[in-house]
């Protein structure tokens, strides 16, 4: 059932689409792009946010800014500089913060990489109450400039979806940058599926929608169907792993076979019963994702 907020949201956007289905679909995007609140919402999240905080300290705090916003970046040096296993880009999901990755953060640096997790625009401590596409790879870029490149990506949800645009280069005007490797968890594998999907949560017409997608591409400066992170990454020759739930009901499974089925550089591989959510911290997850970065370290050394 529909909470009484998305039903006032439903019934707001019902009388603007009566008289300008066009201010509908810009209304219905705002919605989409503001971020929520970043204040740890449930028990659960606020013992993560917690145990998370000697972590993050031991971080460089690196503020990185862009063409229409900030971001922070926090870096974790590798414990042997003489010896690092390479330098990784980690990126959370929406409405997430790098904070929430501390488990996956720690094994990776203990793992001999140096880290680099990111703080989307309008999530952790980065500024900013808003938050698309083009601003996150904007924010990727200038990651990527700031620290001379990664030599892996790894990302959750929105923040894997991200990563494999950039990868691919599917944003006009912010350059392609190619990793190694890349790892995505829980991730939507295309844009159009989410517009399409909010369009049914807020019950938008026919002729919002189509506002809504129109408002989407004059932002994004390219049709919505450009922005398809499977056939992107199916293109690549880089080693792409895709982590996935089938019990997801966030992002449905669908997404991970569509990845699977790009290219042959995918390799998908299910861990079923842990959500959406629960997903990013698993021991077992993490243990796959950082033997999958180890194994392009023993192919180089063979």
């Amino acid at each position: 059932m529909a909470s009484f907020g998305l039903k006032v949201i439903r019934r707001a956007l019902s009388g603007i689409a009566a008289v300008s289905p066009y201010a509908a679909g810009r209304v219905a995007f705002r919605l989409f792009a503001t971020t929520p609140s970043r204040r740890p919402r449930t028990a659960k999240e606020k013992a993560l946010f917690a145990r998370s905080q000697v972590w993050m300290r031991q971080a460089q705090r690196v503020d990185l800014s862009f063409a229409g916003g900030t971001a922070v970046a926090h870096r974790f040096a590798a414990r042997d500089r003489e010896a690092s296993a390479g330098r990784v880009l980690v990126v959370h999901g929406w409405g997430s913060r790098a904070a929430y990755l501390a488990a996956l953060t720690e094994r990776l640096v203990a793992a001999g990489h140096e880290v680099v997790a990111l703080d989307l625009p309008g999530h952790g401590v980065s500024r900013g109450r808003t938050l698309t596409l083009p601003t996150a790879l904007r924010a990727i870029d200038a990651a990527w400039m700031q620290f001379g490149g990664f030599d892996y990506f790894c990302g959750h949800s929105f923040g894997g979806a991200a990563l494999a645009c950039a990868a691919s280069g599917l944003v006009p005007a912010v350059p392609a940058h190619r990793p190694r490797r890349l790892v995505t968890i829980g991730s939507p594998s295309e844009m159009a599926w989410l517009f399409k999907d909010l369009g049914r949560l807020l019950k938008l017409g026919r002729e919002a929608q189509a506002a809504l997608e129109g408002h989407v591409e004059r932002v994004a400066g390219a049709p919505l169907s450009a922005f398809d992170a499977a056939n992107g990454v199916g293109r690549l020759d880089t080693p792409i792993l895709v982590i996935h739930a089938e019990d997801d009901k966030e992002v449905p499974a669908l997404h991970a076979r569509r990845y699977a089925a790009s290219g042959a550089n995918v390799t998908l591989e299910w861990a079923n019963g842990l959500g959406h959510r629960r997903i990013v911290s698993a021991e077992p997850v993490i243990d796959r994702i950082v033997d999958f970065l180890a194994e392009d370290r023993r192919r180089i050394a063979a």
